[in-house]
C-alpha cells in the first residue's frame, strides 16, 4: 500500500529522473566518443586488446560485458563494432553469450527507466482510450509474446524503439527480458561469428561485411523464425473467425 501512494504522489521530476540520467549519460558518452568506437579502432588496438585478454581473462569479459550493456543503455554508437569485438576476443562461444547478455541488461535498463518515468502513465492513458488505439493496444496485450519476440527478430525495426515501445504497453518486466534475450541471439550469433573471423579480416587489411544479415542465407532464416512467432496470432485470429 505504501508502495502504491508514493508512486501516485511521485512528483513529475521523479518521475523523469532515470530518463533525465539516461540522457545526461547519453549526451556525455556522443560528447567522449563520438565516432571512436570503429573498426579502424579494433584494427588499430587489436594486439593490445588481445594481450589484456589472455593475461586477464575474468576482467576482461565481465569489463567487455559492462562496457557493452552501457554502450547499449545510453544508446550510444558502436554497439555493432562491440558485437564484433566479443566474437574477436572470445570466439562465437563464448562471445555470443557475453554479446547477448550485455545487450540484454542494457536494454533492460532502458526499459526500466522509460516504464518509471512516463511507460506507466502512458500504458495506463492507452488503457483508457476507446476506439482505435484501444483496439490495437488490445491486439498487441492479446500477443504480447509474439509481438516482442517479432521485434527483436526482424532486422529492420530499430533497436531503441523494441527497447521503448514494451514500457509503453505495460510489458512485465520478466517477459521483456525473455523475449530479449532469445529474440536477439539469432542476430547476435550472426555478427558474432563474423567478429571471430576478423583476424582473416585483418590480415587481408578489409573491413568486415556487415550486410551479412540482411544476405538471404540469414535474412530467410529470419523470417521463418518471424512467421513462427506470428502464427500463435494466426491461430487465435483463425479460431476468432464466425462459424469456426
Amino acid at each position: 500500500m505504501t508502495d502504491t501512494v508514493t508512486q501516485t504522489h511521485k512528483s513529475p521530476s521523479g518521475r523523469l529522473l532515470p530518463l533525465i540520467l539516461l540522457a545526461l549519460g547519453a549526451g556525455l558518452g556522443w560528447w567522449l566518443l563520438g565516432d571512436r568506437l570503429t573498426f579502424q579502432t579494433l584494427a588499430e588496438n587489436r594486439e593490445a586488446l588481445i594481450a589484456f585478454r589472455d593475461a586477464h581473462y575474468l576482467v576482461a569479459a565481465l569489463g567487455f560485458v559492462a562496457l557493452y550493456a552501457l554502450i547499449v543503455a545510453f544508446s550510444l554508437p558502436g554497439a555493432t563494432i562491440a558485437t564484433l569485438t566479443g566474437g574477436f576476443l572470445f570466439a562465437t562461444f563464448p562471445g555470443a553469450l557475453f554479446n547477448i547478455t550485455a545487450a540484454t541488461l542494457g536494454a533492460t535498463a532502458i526499459f526500466l527507466a522509460a516504464r518509471s518515468g512516463i511507460g506507466t502513465r502512458m500504458a495506463a492513458r492507452l488503457e483508457g482510450s476507446e476506439g482505435l488505439v484501444k483496439r490495437v493496444k488490445d491486439g498487441i496485450d492479446d500477443n504480447q509474446w509474439s509481438m516482442l519476440f517479432l521485434m527483436r527478430l526482424l532486422p529492420v525495426v530499430p533497436f531503441f524503439l523494441a527497447n521503448l515501445i514494451p514500457a509503453f504497453l505495460d510489458v512485465p518486466l520478466r517477459r521483456y527480458v525473455i523475449s530479449t534475450f532469445f529474440g536477439i541471439m539469432p542476430g547476435a550469433l550472426v555478427y558474432t561469428s563474423v567478429g571471430a573471423g576478423l583476424s582473416e579480416v585483418f590480415a587481408r587489411g578489409e573491413s568486415p561485411d556487415l550486410g551479412l544479415i540482411f544476405e538471404p542465407q540469414i535474412l530467410l532464416p529470419l523470417l521463418g523464425l518471424s512467421a513462427l512467432a506470428l502464427l500463435p496470432v494466426a491461430i487465435k485470429a483463425f479460431r476468432g473467425r464466425p462459424g469456426l
